[in-house]
């Protein structure tokens, strides 16, 4: 296993990555882009808030700030700009993934149109969406100034999951079979040969234990993402690569079942604090895996030489 944490815009790494050498990508971009600018992130460092909403304390908690995306979604040239950069950004990773390579990629109910018809456009197959159930401050709320005179609506619904865009570079090969064999890429890992794996994955909002070791405002539970890394090299080996890494979630799992993976952070302060933190974060539940945490990940490895020879007769 070996895994490489690199100070840099995606962007201008991803072009000078070689062709066809990242097996599958799973990363949690921002959502409306904006928020992670400098100028923005500035402003939340700073407690201006500028589009990171700063939630009142709550019975004597401090809440963590979250970025508006209904400035993003109202605005048609924000709409644009979302769907420029994600278009940019599916040509470059198109590239660099083999063919069959999967992407998972963390979005938004409100943006995740944009983002779909981007990765589309750039020449990905969209292969379903995985929903993470989690229940998040954002919607719910009445009408701004006339909460009791409409006491009885909302004015868009509470956020209660998450959805996860998968999408599929096209295979090179005639079947999933022979392309799992050229390039180990195509399909998607189950965690037993009696489990495949499914698109509703219920989670939690992130443990304060994984906060405190990475206090990035975008972090992701380590159950919710050893089940998606797990999942994104279906033969259990290749290079996972997070563009986006942030707080280093999906290093930290991938870290966990000993793949080989690359994460890139643009931001120093997050790349310093992520530095130490992925480490931390793998280390943590060395026993957990999902509902099969009794069988271990060398048993799992096990089965794989048995279970491919089942793949041709599927497709």
């Amino acid at each position: 296993m070996a895994y490489d944490l690199i100070n840099v815009d995606c962007f201008s790494w991803m072009a000078e990555r070689k062709e066809n050498s990242i097996t599958s990508i799973v990363t949690d971009p921002p959502y409306g882009v904006k928020e992670y600018t400098e100028k923005e992130i500035e402003k939340k460092r700073n407690g201006k808030g500028g589009i990171w909403r700063m939630p009142p304390a709550f019975d004597g908690h401090l809440r963590k700030s979250l970025p508006r995306f209904s400035v993003i979604n109202d605005d048609p040239k924000e709409r644009k700009n979302v769907y420029d950069f994600f278009s940019k950004w599916a040509t470059l990773a198109f590239r660099i993934l083999v063919p069959g390579g999967h992407v998972f990629i963390a979005s938004t109910p409100l943006l995740s149109d944009i983002l779909s018809l981007a990765m589309r456009n750039g020449g990905f197959e969209r292969r379903g969406e995985i929903i993470r159930t989690v229940s998040t401050l954002r919607g719910g709320d009445r009408p701004k100034g006339a909460e009791i005179e409409f006491a009885e609506t909302s004015v868009i619904p509470k956020g209660m999951w998450e959805p996860w865009g998968l999408y599929r570079k096209p295979l090179s090969e005639r079947t999933v079979a022979k392309n799992l064999r050229r390039w180990k890429a195509g399909a998607l890992r189950r965690e037993n040969s009696d489990l495949p794996f499914c698109d509703l994955i219920q989670s939690t909002k992130t443990p304060s234990i994984e906060r405190d070791i990475s206090p990035h405002p975008s972090l992701k539970p380590q159950k919710f993402m050893r089940k998606i890394v797990y999942a994104s090299l279906p033969l259990g080996n290749g290079i996972i690569l997070d563009p986006f890494s942030g707080g280093g979630s999906t290093l930290a799992a991938a870290i966990h079942f000993g793949y080989d993976c690359i994460g890139l952070e643009k931001d120093e302060q997050f790349f310093i604090m992520s530095q130490n933190a992925i480490p931390k974060l793998a280390s943590l539940y060395p026993n957990l895996f999902t509902q099969t945490e009794n069988i271990s990940v060398s048993a799992r490895q096990r089965k794989v030489s048995r279970d491919f020879s089942l793949i041709e007769t599927l497709f």
